[in-house]
């Protein structure tokens, strides 16, 4: 009998071995039970003593099922603690924004709300298109609710630093602000990137004039990460004016919408010239470039600061390639004047809640333009740089009326285009 229960013992040993964790723990109960077992019924008690072996056994086989249930209990225990591992895991991996393991690995990600977790597999990250974006008309430009909104006025970041910056997956534009030089683009980049749903490049790509070359995945790593719902956004001012420009987009996507921001023409040339001024002093004067021959009052449509003003001859390329629906037009001036009145109906174009306001915008006297209210994460009000506001070069009146009978034209065929008078004359 000693002999029978060595070699129990050493069979139950070899399955103990064999395995791991909480099993091995369950296995050693169950040793330990069966070995006490045999030792008390073989050695402890007389084998005619019937009734207290019985009891013996009853006695043994419960000590066992206290330990199987404990030994359950104890892997139940042990699975939650490696689940709740594995969420914290989780929620450490978004906190350093790991973009090899976001866009790579089986974990828990934001949803589009950025506030609860869920579990997906990221390839949108990895994959690279060649051709282009689809657009789902169906939901254009669906807004999301993201925790950034505007609050009493103010607004977190001016580059809208949500949680996109680090999570999320770099996109073609939706939205490309094209131009026109001089003509307030920049504020309108800089007021419109307050909204939570819109994610700008804050540089110009130049990508469709000067870096077509470099390819379509250049392009779309210049571009912020976004999350679902928000809108990617460019500007690049010289598209308007490049003729290749329309048939580059439209070849990218035909349901790219385009914001165009025009100007008086004739205050468009003095600002042009001014800033050009600025950095070359020796430059000829305004008049020597505007005008062939003065006199016979010839202006010299080759000099890019004329021929930019020249709205109507540009937009005829672009409506080859993009219907006039996908195109808004801002007008420099009232953005000057009514700054939320303008931003709302660009947030209306690209079919965003409207959350930027009047409430966000401060008159400067200084600069003699709109600036945005004081951000949460700052101690002052955001003005857009140095050089805008500037004081214009002054020019002669009759240069001035001049360069305006030459525009007007051109400019009552543009108000019939787009069917919109921006009283320019």
């Amino acid at each position: 009998m000693y002999r029978n229960s060595t070699l129990h013992y050493t069979y139950y040993r070899q399955q103990q071995q064999s395995e791991k964790g909480p099993q091995r723990k369950t296995c050693n109960l169950l040793i330990h039970g069966d070995m006490a077992y045999r030792f008390i019924t073989s050695r402890a008690v007389p084998s005619s003593n019937r009734l207290n072996r019985r009891f013996l056994f009853i006695f043994t086989l419960s000590l066992s099922l206290t330990y199987l249930c404990y030994s359950v209990l104890y892997c139940s225990e042990t699975i939650m603690h490696s689940q709740g591992i594995e969420e914290h895991r989780c929620v450490l991996i978004q906190r350093v924004g790991s973009k090899k393991l976001l866009q790579r690995s089986h974990y828990c990600t934001f949803d589009t709300d950025g506030r609860h977790l869920r579990e997906e597999t990221h390839t949108d990250g990895l994959t690279r298109q060649r051709t282009g974006f689809s657009h789902n008309k169906s939901k254009p430009f669906a807004s999301h609710s993201a925790s950034s909104r505007s609050v009493n006025g103010s607004y977190r970041g001016s580059n809208n630093k949500t949680s996109s910056s680090k999570y999320g997956i770099k996109k073609l534009p939706k939205a490309i602000i094209v131009g026109v030089k001089k003509g307030g683009t920049r504020a309108v980049l800089e007021f419109i990137r307050i909204h939570p749903d819109v994610r700008a490049v804050g540089t110009e790509p130049h990508f469709f004039d000067r870096n077509y070359d470099r390819g379509i995945d250049w392009y779309r790593g210049l571009m912020p990460r976004t999350l679902g719902g928000q809108i990617t956004l460019e500007k690049t001012p010289s598209y308007f004016v490049t003729r290749e420009a329309p048939r580059r987009i439209s070849s990218m996507s035909r349901d790219t919408k385009l914001i165009v921001v025009v100007r008086n023409p004739v205050t468009r040339a003095i600002s042009d010239y001014t800033q050009t001024l600025s950095k070359k002093p020796d430059i000829p004067t305004f008049e020597e470039l505007a005008f062939k021959n003065k006199s016979l009052g010839q202006v010299d449509t080759t000099w890019n600061a004329i021929r930019i003003g020249i709205y109507a001859l540009h937009l005829e390329t672009w409506l080859q390639y993009f219907p006039l629906a996908q195109m808004h037009f801002v007008s420099g001036e009232r953005l000057i004047t009514d700054p939320a009145g303008e931003l709302g109906r660009v947030q209306d174009f690209l079919g965003l809640k409207r959350i930027v306001t009047d409430k966000h915008f401060y008159f400067n006297k200084t600069k003699g333009f709109p600036c945005l209210k004081k951000p949460e994460d700052s101690s002052a009000p955001r003005c857009l740089g140095k050089s805008k506001g500037r004081t214009h070069v002054q020019i002669d009146r009759d240069v001035i009326e001049q360069l305006r009978d030459f525009y007007r034209p051109f400019n009552v065929r543009f108000y019939e285009t787009v069917g919109q008078d921006f009283r320019w004359d």
